[in-house]
C-alpha cells in the first residue's frame, strides 16, 4: 500500500499538523482519529488495512489527519472558552486549508469523510456544517454532543460545533445529496447518542442509514468490520 507522511502547515492554527495519505488515486476520504489520536492511529489499529484492497486498486485515497483534542475538548488546563475557540480554528483549518488541498489533489469537489468514536464526532460536525463539500459521511460510534467537555460554558462557537444543538435548525434540503450512515451496536457506549441523532434526522426527513450491530463493543474490531461494509454500500 502506498503511504505518505506530510507536515501540513495550518495558517489558522499557526503550526504543522501530521497528515498521512494512503493510496495513489480514487475517491478521497478524510478520516479523523479517536480521542487524542494522531494521524497514524487509523493505520495502527487496522482501519486502513480493512479497506486495503480498495486503496491498492485506486478506488479510494485516504487522508488521515491528526486532531487537536489536547488543545480543545480534552484540554482541561485551558478555560472552556479557549478550548472551543481552538476547536473553531481547527474547523477553519479543515474547511479553508485541508479540504481545498484534498480537492486539488483528487480533482474533485465533494469528498467522503468519516471516523470512529470521537473521530466520528469530528467527521459528522464537519459534514453537517458543510454539506456542499461532503458526498458521504461514515460515522461509527459517534457522540454528537460536546457540551459535557465544556463545564457548562456556552456561546456561538459551542452551538455551531454541537450537532445536537444546530441540526434541529438546519435546512433539510441541503443534505439531499449526502449519503449518511450512523453505525453503532447494542453494546456501544454511544448507542443512545446515535439513536437520538437518527431520530433528529428522521424528524427532519434527512435520509440516512442507522445501522446497529449485535454483541460487539465500542472498539476497533467493531469499526474495522463496519468500514468496508459502508464503503461497499456507498461507492
Amino acid at each position: 500500500m502506498q503511504e505518505k507522511h506530510t507536515s501540513f502547515y495550518s495558517h489558522a492554527l499557526g503550526r504543522d499538523l501530521d497528515l498521512m495519505t494512503y493510496g495513489h488515486w480514487g475517491v478521497p476520504i478524510l478520516l479523523f482519529p479517536t480521542s487524542m489520536g494522531d494521524a497514524y492511529q487509523n493505520k495502527n489499529f487496522g482501519l486502513i488495512d480493512s479497506v486495503a484492497d480498495k486503496v491498492d486498486r485506486g478506488d479510494i485515497k485516504i487522508y488521515s489527519i491528526e486532531s487537536i483534542d489536547n488543545e480543545s475538548f480534552y484540554g482541561k488546563h485551558l478555560p472552556p472558552k479557549s478550548r472551543i475557540s481552538n476547536y473553531e480554528r481547527y474547523t477553519k483549518f479543515l474547511k479553508d486549508e485541508l479540504i481545498p488541498f484534498i480537492q486539488r489533489d483528487s480533482n474533485t469537489h465533494r469528498i467522503g469523510i468519516g471516523g470512529c468514536s470521537f473521530g466520528a464526532y469530528h467527521a459528522a460536525n464537519f459534514a453537517f456544517k458543510n454539506p456542499d463539500l461532503v458526498d458521504f459521511l461514515i460515522a461509527m460510534s459517534a457522540s454528537f454532543n460536546i457540551r459535557n467537555f465544556l463545564d457548562g460554558y456556552f456561546d456561538d462557537d459551542v452551538y455551531f460545533n454541537n450537532p445536537i444543538d444546530f441540526m434541529p435548525n438546519a435546512e433539510s434540503w441541503v443534505y439531499n445529496h449526502m449519503k449518511i450512515v450512523l453505525g453503532t451496536s447494542d453494546w456501544d457506549i454511544c448507542r443512545d447518542d446515535n439513536i437520538a441523532m437518527s431520530r433528529l434526522l428522521g424528524d427532519k426527513q434527512i435520509n440516512h442509514w442507522y445501522d446497529e450491530k449485535k454483541w460487539i463493543a465500542h472498539d476497533w474490531p467493531l469499526w474495522n468490520s463496519m468500514f468496508p461494509e459502508y464503503l461497499n454500500a456507498f461507492l
